[in-house]
């Protein structure tokens, strides 16, 4: 799953390593983006891509209350199709959800607290999620009536070796020759999409041991993402279960 990550670069520099508009977005640092919070995603309209902040939980068209939003941060990537939270806007509305990296806590036998772990990409470029977004128009509440909120979700998928012994399920991380077809979708059927929800390679991703700070939602700083010791025995990446 995904439900904890990182976004640090600048909206400017989001914008050019995906080849799309700014639009003016505005995002600060963020060493510990939770759900519920406006993130960043990349979105595709007749070929021409624009950064745009979401909400991160998918509220559905036909959602009462935007808290259902909360349930649906991650959305798992075999049953895209059938859901029906889900199902429409893996035909229709399909984008890239923009992390430097996220948080996994990993289980340490003979103890209660998990273990944070902090996995990024091995050659240090963005991570590029593979996303679904939704529209809601909340008439039913008085006090956002008129209102449009755009609102999105992660897609996860079996883990690869690599991240397995962290945690079974890990987002779908799409390679830059996957962003145009998972985007593109007029010319890419939900049938083709879904031969890219795959796990990223097991040299895709490397991960290290971060301190337990991070999982206080109000902590957010550049410490939460350097490498400490772990009773679990991880060094760069390696794990050595106990």
């Amino acid at each position: 799953m995904c439900g904890r990550f990182t976004l640090t670069s600048s909206p400017a520099e989001i914008a050019d390593f995906f080849g799309a508009e700014q639009r003016g977005l505005d995002h600060s640092p963020d060493y510990n983006v939770a759900p519920t919070t406006d993130i960043v995603t990349v979105v595709e309209t007749e070929g021409e891509r624009a950064l745009e902040l979401m909400h991160w939980g998918l509220v559905p068209s036909w959602a009462k209350d935007i808290s259902i939003g909360s349930r649906m941060i991650n959305a798992r990537s075999e049953t895209l199709a059938e859901k029906p939270s889900f199902r429409r806007a893996f035909v229709r509305r399909r984008c890239i959800v923009v992390a430097d990296g996220f948080y996994e806590w990993q289980a340490v036998p003979g103890q209660k607290r998990k273990q944070p772990m902090y996995i990024t990409r091995t050659d240090g470029e963005p991570l590029a999620f593979a996303g679904l977004w939704e529209i809601w128009h909340p008439e039913s509440d008085p006090v956002r009536a008129g209102m449009e909120l755009h609102s999105c979700t992660i897609a996860t998928c079996e883990a690869n070796l690599k991240i397995a012994p962290v945690h079974h399920r890990m987002p779908v991380v799409l390679e830059k020759s996957d962003w145009s077809a998972w985007l593109d979708v007029e010319g890419t059927s939900a049938a083709d999409a879904t031969e890219l929800l795959r796990a990223a390679g097991d040299d895709v991703l490397t991960f290290h041991p971060v301190s337990t700070d991070v999982n206080r939602v109000g902590m957010n700083d550049a410490h939460l993402i350097d490498p400490v010791e772990s009773d679990s025995g991880d060094q760069d990446g390696q794990m050595r279960l106990l």
